[in-house]
């Protein structure tokens, strides 16, 4: 599998936060786009995602364009937005199945032995949204964003304040979904998913260029200034 991002851009009003963004990938790859806080990260991913529409651009899969083709992105793409897209009054198993009532994976099954059992979900299935932790929501927030079995992964700091024992679980997700083939495009501060990455890429001006990153968070700081 292979996605190309080309020439994505976008404006509110008349200011340009993303100009002329192209980078791309393939299968068993997680690709980093790291930046200063409010350089347009998340535009950049709301856009990918279909949250938000690009002014002009291309996202493209083993050639098929996803920018205005929601269904063929539904299937292709999971979400994980910074926000916590759950219902508060209903339990992480109620959550669940509303976005595995149509899914082609079984539920029970992901619970049992899957991704949703990785994930640690079953320790607080019956636990209402309002009730949960920041890290009981996040990785809920995953499993729903992984209901559909996709091909590409796209988290906006998904590991964000969180405690190193759900950072793990977060982690270790991540790498199994690289080593089954999937493409993982990710926004993130923290230096352990920056060492996830195998590309990194530098948001900045609206401007995204590719960083070779060799581990020196030193000399990642100072590109990020």
């Amino acid at each position: 599998m292979e996605l190309q991002v080309q020439h994505i851009k976008k404006c509110y009003r008349k200011k340009i936060v993303l100009e002329d963004i192209c980078f791309d990938g393939c299968s068993g790859e997680c690709i980093g786009i790291l930046g200063a806080n409010g350089c347009g990260k998340s535009t950049l991913l709301s856009v990918l995602a279909g949250v938000l529409s690009a002014d002009s651009g291309s996202f493209t899969v083993n050639g098929k364009e996803l920018l205005d083709n929601k269904l063929c992105k539904k299937s292709l793409i999971g979400y994980v937005p910074q926000g916590i897209p759950l219902i508060e009054e209903l339990t992480a198993k109620d959550n669940l199945k509303l976005w595995y009532c149509d899914s082609p994976l079984n539920m029970k099954e992901e619970l049992e032995k899957g991704m949703l059992a990785m994930l640690g979900i079953n320790d607080f299935l019956n636990v209402r949204v309002a009730k949960m932790s920041g890290g009981m929501k996040k990785r809920l927030s995953i499993g729903c964003a992984i209901s559909y079995n996709p091909q590409i992964l796209i988290m906006d700091e998904p590991s964000a304040a969180l405690d190193l024992i759900c950072k793990e679980r977060i982690h270790t997700y991540i790498r199994d979904f690289k080593s089954r083939g999937g493409i993982v495009i990710l926004a993130t501060h923290e230096e352990q998913e920056i060492n996830l990455c195998d590309r990194h890429y530098i948001l900045k001006n609206g401007v995204l260029n590719q960083l070779s990153y060799d581990g020196n968070v030193h000399m990642l700081v100072g590109k990020l200034i």
